[in-house]
This record gives C-alpha cells, structure tokens and sequence, in this order.
C-alpha cells in the first residue's frame, strides 16, 4: 500500500510538479468510510486503470462517477471520495501554469471540474491508463507518466511567461505582496491578476490562501499533537481564529472537527496519511 509523491523528469519539471500514486486494496465486502478530500493549490490528471471512485461535491451535491482518466481543476470546496476495491490512482499534478501551457485551456474554466480528461487531452490517455494497469512496479508508472507528458509536449505548448515562474514562486512564498509578483512578471498589477487567473484559475490572494491552508492541514496530519496555535503562527497566520475562518471557507467545518472526520480516511487503515510533498517525493 502506497500514498506517495514522485518527481517527474527535470525536462518535464516547468510543467509536472510531480506524480502522486495511491494504491490501496480493500475488502469489497468491507468498504472504508468516504475521503474529504480538500481543496489545494492544484490542477491534474488522474489515471484510475483499476477500480475507480464516485465524487461527491460538497457545495453542489452533484456527483459523478465511473471516470477513468479524470481532469480535475482548481477545487475551491472539499469533495467526498468514495473508493473500494482495488483502489489506484496516480495524478500528475501540474505546475502552477503548466495545465495551461499545455492546452491553451483558461484554468478558470474548469475551477471545480472533474471531468473526463479526453475532452481536452488526446484519446491516448486511456492507453497510458491501460499501460498503468499492466505495469508491474512504481517506477514503471513513474517512467509511462514520462514519456506520455513528454509526448505532450512535442506536440507543441506555448511559450513560458515571467508569470508562469512567479506562480510557481508562490507556492515557497505565499506571503509575498502583489505588487512584488507583477513587477516580476514585468507587468501591471491588473495585468498579472489575468495572467494568474488564467494559469491557476484563482486571484493570487486567493492561491496564497490556498496554499497557507494545504500547509495547516498537512502539518497536522504529520504532526497531529501539536496545538492548532503553534500550526497556526508556522504557517503564517496571524492567530487561532485566522486559520479557523479559513477551514470553515474551504472545508465547511472548524479544524479539529474536520480532522476528526479526516482521520477515518480510507489511506488511514494503513498506517498513511496526506503530509507535505517534499517530505514524500522521491
């Protein structure tokens, strides 16, 4: 059973930020409780070449299912994963900007999309999808998800703006000021906040709200006894009631009872749990 991060190809690391692989198997007879899966500062395909799992938008109540090859944008509200089985996905999470540099596609167009990934990618996803399932190791699938992004980008993508690399800066520093990231991209402030948009689907302020909550909520999940205070003022919020007012955003729920709910997730029967990606990448 595997809940981890590998690093993509350095040719391939302007646009993959890295390939996530869950594997996990159950009973069938014996279901886990669903995921809340959180809202993150991502965009990605996600390949499911055995069973695959039903979603459930909290903010919406609509739900799709039965998707093998999923294109999953922006989410701004958790969804509820529901898996069984022989349960793997591996995603490849792209760079802040790469989704969009890859398909031309404004990313605040599929802000809180699962969709089926052909719509937008070409109808070989469904034989990397099935290459994944015939794979007999990780590396293996690390290697496949390779050579299909570098494919991609054969094909043509369009060329890298100042902005995509301060995007990518944000994820380091989500503090930093507006003012200081358009004038890095050599742009207006109004002119970054469009080119932003289109790459991450979301204003910078809202991307750096983002990116502080991931933090908050990995940090407790790597380190679950220490008080939400200390969780707090390390990931850059100014008190307790800062970061809650973020959790009831983004979750619908205050922090410790959104971790109670969190800690019966389907990975947790394993021992495993969603930390941060630097401590997990390989």
């Amino acid at each position: 059973m595997i809940l981890k991060d590998f690093l993509p190809h350095p040719s391939l690391r302007d646009f993959v930020r890295c390939y996530r692989i869950v594997h996990l198997t159950f009973d069938r007879n014996d279901p886990p409780p669903h995921k809340p899966y959180t809202p993150r500062p991502e965009q990605c395909l996600a390949f499911y070449p055995f069973d695959r799992e039903k979603v459930n938008f909290s903010d919406s109540h609509k739900s799709m299912a039965n998707v093998p090859v999923a294109l999953i944008g922006q989410a701004l509200s958790v969804t509820n994963r529901f898996i069984q089985g022989h349960f793997m996905v591996v995603q490849v999470l792209f760079q802040p900007g790469g989704l969009f540099r890859l398909t031309g596609l404004p990313s605040w167009e599929i802000n809180n999309a699962y969709m089926d990934a052909d719509l937008v990618f070409p109808k070989e996803v469904h034989l990397v999808n099935e290459a994944f399932f015939h794979a007999r190791s990780y590396p293996e699938i690390v290697h496949i998800a390779n050579g299909f992004m570098e494919q991609l980008i054969r094909r043509g993508v369009k060329d890298r703006h100042p902005a995509d690399q301060v995007c990518q800066l944000l994820l380091t520093n989500p503090a930093a000021s507006l003012d200081v990231l358009a004038r890095k991209s050599f742009l207006s402030v109004k002119q970054f906040e469009r080119k932003f948009r289109d790459r991450t689907g979301v204003n910078p302020k809202l991307f750096a709200r983002l990116i502080r909550f991931d933090r908050a909520f990995r940090e407790k999940n790597l380190h679950p006894d220490r008080d939400w205070l200390s969780i707090a003022i390390d990931c850059d919020y100014y008190d307790y009631q800062h970061l809650v007012r973020d959790y009831k955003e983004f979750t619908g729920m205050k922090p410790t009872a959104f971790h109670q709910l969190e800690s019966r997730a389907p990975e947790r029967r394993f021992g495993l749990a969603e930390h941060y990606y630097e401590t997990q990448v390989v």
